[in-house]
This record gives C-alpha cells, sequence and structure tokens, in this order.
C-alpha cells in the first residue's frame, strides 16, 4: 500500500479505537458495584492492579511495534512476526472469531438496554438491524467507520460529562473498604471487573492504515490506557462521595441517579456498545485480511478492493458471521471465551516482548525500551486473571489454541521471517552447554552422539541406515561426508555445498533425524582425524564414531591406524561391514558375541539392544552367545550371563556353547552358529602397531563368510549397564 492511502493518525487511528472500547458497559454498569463491595481504598487498588496488567500490556505492545515496520494484522502480525506463522496463526485465528464474535456481543448489549426502555421492541430482529447499518459504514471503508467514532465519541463524552458533573443531596463519607456482597470476595469482584481495561489493541488492529505505525501505535495505545486510567481512579472517587456503599451495592444504574442528566447515561451506554461493536467490524476483517495473505485461511478472504485495498471480502464474511451468532446463538456462554481469547493475545504479547530481551537478540533494538521483568510479569498477569475469571474457559481457549497449532504445523505453514524461537533455542543451548561442561559427565548418562563417516550417500546407504537406528532421536547424529580432492577448488567451483545440499535432501526424504555436513579435504584418512577432534562444542563431543569396514589392502595400514587414533582420542568406533547380498536380512535376529564385560561386551550388547528397539527390528531376537572354556563352566556361565543382563535391564537370550572339542576354530564356530543371523556383533581387538595389514587382512577374510557384521572397539563406558 502506497504511503499516501495510510491515512489514520494516532489520535484517529489508535487513540479514539481504544479509548471507545477501554470505556464500556463494565464501566456504567458494574463499576458502581465493584466500589460498593471494596470501599474506597479496595477500589482504588483493584483499579491499580487491573490497569497495571493494561500498562505492561500497552509498554510490551509499544516496544515490538517500534521493533519492526508493522504492516496490516494487528497483533496476529506482531505475534506471527515474533513467534512464527504457527503460534501466530494458533492466536491469530482464535482473535479473529474474538473480534467477529464480540460485534454481535456489542449490538445484543445495546440492544438489551434498549429493549429495557421499549420493552414491545423484538430483541433479535433489532440487533439483526443494527448488525446491518454496522456493515454499511464499515463497508464503505475504515475512513467512514472512524468518522462515525468521532460522534460516538462525542456523546461518550456528554455521559462522562453529566456523570462527573453530577452529585447527590447529601455527602457521603468515604469508605476505606467495603463490605462483600455473599459469595464474593477481592478476588471475584476483580474478575467480575477486569473486563473494563481491556480493549487497549482495538487501534492496533489498524496498524496497516496507520500513516507511521512505529509512532501512532505506542504513542495511542499508551495516551489512551493513561487517560482511561485516569477517568477510572476518579470514577472511584466520585462514587465513594456520592453515595454510600450499599446503594453502590444494590443498583446497577446508580451511574444514573448520581449523573445531572440520566438519560445521558443511556446515551452513553449505547455510544459505548455501538463503538466497540463497529470498532470490531473494522478490526476483525484487517485480521482475516493478514491471515489469508500468510496462507493460514483461503486466499480469496484476504481480498482488498480499491485503492485503499478495503478488505470487504473479509467484511462480509465478518457480518455473516455476527448476524448468524445473533440469529441463532446464545452468547452467554461465548462471552467469556472470548475474553479468554483477547486475554491470551495481551499474555503473548507480553511474553514476546520480555523474551526478547531476555534472549538478547542484538536484532531487537525497539526505540521504545521496556524491561524485560515489566513484560514477563505482564505476561503472568494475564494468564492468572484468566484462571481467575473463569477456569473452564480458559482451558477451552487454551485447548482451542492448541489445536489450531497443530493443525498448522502439520500442514507445515512458514514463514522466511526471522522470528524470536531461534534466539530462545540459541540461549537454552547456551545455558545447556555451559551447565553440561560444569556438571561433567557419568557413564549412567552416556547416550549414542554419533559421528558417521562416509564419501557419500548412495555408497553408503547402509551406514546412514544403522544410523538410524542407533539414533532413535535419543542422542545425536552427526553424517560427515568427507569429500577428498583439492580443497580450494571443491570451495571455489561450490562442489562441496553441492554435495551439502544433496545430502540435506537425502536426509529429508529418508526422514532421518541428524545433522550433516560436507567437508572437503585432501585425504579422507587425515580429514577424518582433524574433524573428530575439531567436531564437537565444550562437553558436547561425539563418542561414538561409524565407518564402513575397508578390505583394500593397500590402504590397511592408514585404516588401523585410524582406529587406534580414534581410541587415543576417547571415541569409541564401530566398523560396519555390509553383506551387499544379504543386506540387514529379514531384522529378525542380532548375535551377539560376548567377550567380557571388561573389553568391549558392554557396549557391544547396549548397541544391539538399541537397534532392537528400532521399528524396523521391534520383536527381533537379540542373542548374546559366548563359547565356555570348561565343559563344567556351562551352568555358571550362562547363570552370569542372565544375571548381567537382568541388572542391565535389556532384553536377550544366553547362549552358552560348549568347549570346542571337534578342533573347530573360534572362527568356525561363529560362522555356523550364526549363520542365520541378519546381523553380527563382535568385538574388535586393539591392532598392534607395524602389524596393521596382516591384522585387517585376517579379519577381512574372517568376516567373508559372516552375514552384515558390526566390530565394537569400546572406550572407557564400562558402567553404563549399572
Amino acid at each position: 500500500m502506497s504511503e499516501h492511502l495510510k491515512r489514520f493518525g494516532t489520535f484517529g487511528g489508535v487513540f479514539v479505537p481504544n479509548f471507545l472500547t477501554i470505556i464500556g458497559v463494565i464501566f456504567f454498569l458494574r463499576a458502581g458495584w465493584m466500589v460498593g463491595n471494596t470501599g474506597f481504598v479496595g477500589g482504588l487498588l483493584l483499579v491499580c492492579l487491573a490497569n497495571s496488567i493494561s500498562v505492561a500490556t500497552a509498554l510490551s505492545l509499544s516496544a515490538i511495534a517500534t521493533n519492526m515496520h508493522v504492516k496490516a494484522g494487528g497483533a496476529y502480525y506482531l505475534v506471527s512476526r515474533s513467534l512464527g506463522l504457527e503460534i501466530g496463526g494458533s492466536i491469530g485465528l482464535p482473535l479473529y472469531f474474538s473480534q467477529a464474535l464480540s460485534v454481535a456481543l456489542y449490538i445484543m448489549g445495546f440492544t438489551e438496554s434498549l429493549v429495557a426502555l421499549m420493552p414491545f421492541l423484538p430483541e433479535r430482529i433489532v440487533s439483526a438491524i443494527v448488525c446491518v447499518g454496522l456493515l454499511v459504514l464499515a463497508y464503505k471503508g475504515a475512513d467512514v467507520a472512524l468518522k462515525a467514532q468521532y460522534i460516538i465519541l462525542g456523546l461518550l463524552g456528554l455521559a462522562l460529562l453529566s456523570f462527573f458533573t453530577g452529585s447527590s443531596e447529601t455527602e457521603h463519607e468515604l469508605m476505606s473498604f467495603g463490605t462483600y456482597a455473599e459469595g464474593h470476595d477481592f478476588w471475584s469482584v476483580f474478575a467480575i471487573y477486569f473486563p473494563a481495561v481491556t480493549g487497549i489493541m482495538a487501534g492496533l488492529s489498524m496498524s496497516g492504515d496507520l500513516k507511521e505505525p512505529k509512532k501512532n501505535i505506542p504513542r495511542g495505545t499508551l495516551a489512551a490506557v493513561g487517560v482511561t486510567f485516569a477517568i477510572y481512579l476518579f470514577q472511584v472517587y466520585w462514587f465513594c462521595h456520592n453515595a454510600d456503599l450499599e446503594q453502590l451495592r444494590s443498583d446497577n444504574m446508580i451511574i444514573e441517579t448520581i449523573a445531572s442528566l440520566g438519560f445521558l447515561i443511556y446515551i452513553g451506554i449505547w455510544a459505548a456498545t455501538l463503538s466497540s461493536a463497529l470498532g470490531s467490524l473494522v478490526a476483525a476483517p484487517r485480521t482475516m485480511q493478514a491471515l489469508a495473505a500468510d496462507g493460514v485461511l483461503p486466499a480469496f478472504l484476504g481480498r482488498g478492493t480499491g485503492p485503499a485495498n478495503e478488505p470487504r471480502t473479509a467484511t462480509l464474511a465478518t457480518f455473516l458471521i455476527a448476524e448468524a451468532s445473533i440469529l441463532l446463538v446464545d452468547l452467554d456462554m461465548l462471552a467469556p471465551v472470548i475474553t479468554m481469547f483477547f486475554l491470551t493475545t495481551y499474555g503473548v504479547t507480553n511474553l514476546v516482548a520480555g523474551m526478547e530481551r531476555v534472549v538478547g537478540n542484538p536484532s531487537f533494538r525497539p526505540r521504545f525500551r521496556v524491561h524485560w521483568a515489566v513484560s514477563l510479569l505482564g505476561a503472568a498477569g494475564c494468564f492468572w486473571v484468566m484462571f481467575l475469571i473463569n477456569a473452564q474457559a480458559t482451558v477451552i481457549a487454551l485447548a482451542i489454541v492448541a489445536v489450531i497449532y497443530a493443525v498448522l504445523k502439520r500442514r507445515s505453514i512458514s514463514g522466511t521471517w526471522g522470528d524470536l524461537r531461534s534466539g530462545i533455542w540459541f540461549a537454552a543451548l547456551r545455558f545447556c552447554l555451559l551447565k553440561l561442561e560444569q556438571s561433567g559427565s557419568h557413564p549412567r548418562n552416556w547416550k549414542p552422539n554419533l559421528m558417521v563417516f562416509s564419501a557419500g550417500t548412495a555408497s553408503h546407504a547402509h551406514l546412514l541406515e544403522l544410523a538410524g537406528w542407533l539414533g532413535q532421536e535419543k542422542g545425536l547424529t552427526t553424517i560427515m561426508t568427507l569429500l577428498p580432492g583439492d580443497v580450494h577448488a571443491q570451495l571455489a567451483d561450490g562442489s562441496a555445498r553441492q554435495i551439502q545440499e544433496k545430502l540435506d535432501v537425502y536426509l529429508e526424504g529418508r526422514e532421518l533425524t541428524a545433522f550433516a555436513k560436507a567437508v572437503a579435504v585432501e585425504d579422507f584418512y587425515e580429514g577424518a582425524r582433524v574433524v573428530a577432534q575439531s567436531h564437537g562444542i565444550g562437553a558436547l563431543r561425539s563418542n561414538l564414531a561409524l565407518f564402513g569396514w575397508s578390505d583394500s589392502e593397500t590402504k590397511a595400514e592408514v585404516f588401523a591406524s585410524l582406529v587406534r587414533d580414534f581410541v587415543h582420542l576417547k571415541t569409541s568406533v564401530i566398523l560396519l561391514k555390509h553383506d551387499e547380498q544379504r543386506g540387514f536380512g529379514r531384522r529378525r535376529q542380532i548375535d551377539v558375541w560376548w567377550g567380557g564385560l571388561e573389553h568391549n561386551g558392554s557396549l557391544m550388547v547396549l548397541l544391539a539392544h538399541m537397534v532392537s528397539l528400532s521399528d524396523e527390528w521391534r520383536g527381533c531376537k537379540v542373542r548374546l552367545l559366548q563359547v565356555a572354556t570348561e565343559q563344567g563352566d556351562l551352568r555358571r556361565s550362562e547363570r552370569e550371563l542372565a544375571h548381567m543382563l537382568e541388572d542391565a535391564r535389556i532384553r536377550a537370550m544366553p547362549c552358552i556353547l560348549p568347549p570346542c572339542e571337534d578342533g573347530a576354530s573360534i572362527q568356525e564356530v561363529i560362522r555356523r552358529e550364526s549363520a542365520a543371523a541378519d546381523l553380527v556383533v563382535l568385538g574388535l581387538r586393539f591392532p598392534e602397531p607395524g602389524r596393521e595389514r596382516e591384522f585387517m587382512g585376517r579379519m577381512t577374510s574372517f568376516m567373508q563368510d559372516l552375514p552384515t557384521t558390526l566390530l565394537v572397539r569400546s572406550v572407557d563406558i564400562e558402567d553404563i549397564f549399572s
């Protein structure tokens, strides 16, 4: 929208809508009853407490509004651009319907007071006709609607003047504290009175039509809150000065009795209800227009017409909702839920402003500065008042917000704004990393923080598959794709970046929860050493490395020495020898060959257990096999393994094999017993320096006739079963 079409300033665009919405029915019909219960001092305290929440919200709103270029959508725009589209939409949709239903609520309040004077009028028909009249004003555009509000403001001013120039025949003593009506206390009276100070976002809803939102919104909002706060305080004094507490409690129209011209009070009530209804009928379509523009609602609902982009389609939709509510629905049950949605919006606005300060995003540089404690106390106050007013309605409102959030999340609607959430996660991560560094580590808290080294996704898909089973969203998995070659050339031509993008797409398609990094290196093995030493931050470092088995004789020495170096780095190593023919078979049986707890056994059993918990292996059989050294050791060894598994709380079947009396080697026994297994887990001995080639050749030959095999070299985790 071009600048000359943004035609409203601070007074007409923000102050007037806010003022008219705040000075409402509660001011005329319930404020006297409140003072009659609380007394003069109690009334002042209650008004100050209620307004403190509105003041905090106004300050928070001003801070957010002066930190961004505010467009159409009002509160929805601020929340969605701060907390993301899903949260913004889950707040914005209920906010829109609350605004739309408020039109009906205010109109019916007007009609009830009119019918009280003229009982012969049909209430619903009169309400429906009034709604049509307000539609005509709103449909002609915000200009006409706001000009009509000036007339209403004048009438409301006359009503206020009539009240504050009126008096009783006798002067009454100011009673500091009153006597509460039966069934009420300070907080129940507070809950009834609090809606009187809401309505501070009516002007914000005109954000897309303001000349200078960054100036208009804070100035107009704070001015409206300040002026109405002063009026409410003086109202408490005027009630106590002109009526006794019993009169105030028993006569809901005591304000008319005190007024110099009582009929102006009725005009004031009508002006308050009609102005609130018209303000909601102007504000709600603009919220709908912003929701439609972001894809939360169908695009046709946000269609604007004319040079001012008036949301006439949204205005008609809002009118239909309000009219249907008037004709078909009893709004007594909806009224508290409507209030809850408004308070939810206020609370979230305070929360956004407070968290922006706490997180300390450098991008949060509002011209209007507010301390984070003020905003967070305002948020706490909003949510506290919600439960105070109506706990059941609060639960319903929050449940609706949660359902909308889940639906939007499932639809994968997202925005490209730099919202607050990343700052929150960063602040939380920083805090947790520092605490993790201070607390140290213990084997009982061991989780797989896995590094997977590969040269590409196509040839190492089985490694990523195994990584997915081990990760199970319980630990952290990082896929390190090392790209050997000329590092400078790969960085210059963007090949490393292209591989990174392909890797991200591959992981997303496989729904594998992992971090991915493509790294240009001169040599695969040297690159792996460097990455292992530099990967991680603080105490959050990898404790487990996964490689594919290399059967290359020319690289046997460097591969074996790489395993040794990782052990020196206190990183456990697992090597996967993948059977290209069988793959992972039917995924029904895992054989773990037990070599004793003092070596690799605990990690071997734990890895087998973690794989068995995955969906693909669920229900598989895990066997823990051991060859007895003597015939008489069978029962004792089986009891020891069973006891160990019970203490470890791991489901596996101990299988003790008799000593090899037929001259068969241990390798032959393993081949024979595990021929039907889908995954074999073996311990890996540390290769001695100078004998790497011999060791690698022997292991390659040994595994040639085995199913897919996982070799495990453990480092200092003997107590993970405790």
